[in-house]
């Protein structure tokens, strides 16, 4: 399965539901009316677009149908363009420091999906052809040490652990050193799950972070804030404090295979402006897929055949 085709199946649930309700609408009638505007401006909300970015692909349509009436105007291919649009100028690609250590270190809420999505990346970065370190700083979460060491079993990719409860600047510490001996490409950290309301834990973050950077100097290079694609717009709360408290680099957004609300990715990042780098479509290792906006815009946006 190409990539293309591997996010159109993640994204089938939130396509099939908005693209069905578009189809209906706009077949009804050559012209869109006051109430199949409101119809329109519905079901983009509903797949959890956002207020702004629905308003431009709602302004967009109006435009096209003011000035040529529906012929020759395809509300999908406009709405794709808007969306694509406002990806514009926000790189998704994991940084690297070519010759020195990139440490990367993924950060969210319980649940969302962060051990895995470390083993996944750690994955990604042996397809390019260079070398992973996975550092086990979540020690709050009793089976997290166990899981992320069973993937790196599975990957053949080294984990730098401790045991539960350990101090994970501790571990962030020595996950450092044994990344630079090994002169590694990459040290992934998955940290502990934290509700961002809790200002203690988001303190015990900085204090990962700081530990890190005395390390190496820059770092963390990449701060990826992984978000649970299920939770909509919900997910926009935890985004706001989470970079309130370690400034983020990106976005990571899991579990887009089992929502219809896909939409939220954009919202997201249209108002937090931050790329976004990765998005997970599934269980296997390789269904942490790099985020390409015309695709996703596509994959969102595709006619009915």
């Amino acid at each position: 399965m190409g990539l293309l085709d591997k996010i159109k199946a993640g994204l089938q649930k939130t396509h099939s539901q908005l693209v069905h309700e578009i189809k209906r609408i706009v077949t009804r009638s050559p012209r869109l009316t006051g109430e199949s505007l409101e119809e329109l401006e519905a079901a983009l909300l509903a797949a959890d677009l956002g207020l702004t970015i629905t308003g431009q692909i709602m302004a967009a349509v109006t435009k096209a149908y003011e000035s040529q009436g529906g012929q020759g105007h395809d509300v999908f291919q406009i709405a794709a363009r808007e969306v694509e649009r406002n990806f514009a100028g926000h790189p998704a690609e994991l940084l690297h420091q070519p010759g020195a250590l990139t440490i990367v270190s993924l950060v969210g809420v319980n649940g969302t999906g962060k051990t895995t999505t470390a083993a996944k990346l750690a994955r990604f970065v042996h397809t390019r052809n260079q070398t992973a370190v996975l550092a086990a700083c979540d020690t709050f979460r009793a089976a997290a040490i166990e899981q992320l060491k069973i993937w790196g079993q599975r990957l053949n990719i080294p984990v730098i652990h401790g045991v539960y409860g350990a101090d994970p600047a501790s571990v962030a510490h020595d996950a450092v050193t044994a990344a630079l001996a090994r002169r590694a490409d990459y040290l992934l950290v998955d940290t502990a799950g934290r509700l961002h309301t809790k200002q203690n834990l988001m303190q015990e973050l900085q204090k990962l972070h700081r530990v890190i950077g005395r390390q190496s100097p820059g770092a963390p290079h990449e701060v990826l804030l992984v978000l649970d694609g299920s939770t909509g717009m919900n997910a926009l709360n935890q985004a706001r404090e989470f970079h309130k408290a370690v400034p983020l680099t990106g976005l990571i957004v899991t579990k887009l295979d089992g929502t219809s609300k896909g939409g939220a990715v954009l919202a997201i990042q249209h108002e937090l402006q931050l790329p976004v780098k990765f998005v997970g479509l599934g269980e296997q290792p390789d269904d942490l897929q790099p985020f390409n906006a015309t695709e996703f815009a596509e994959a969102l946006f595709t006619a009915p055949g």
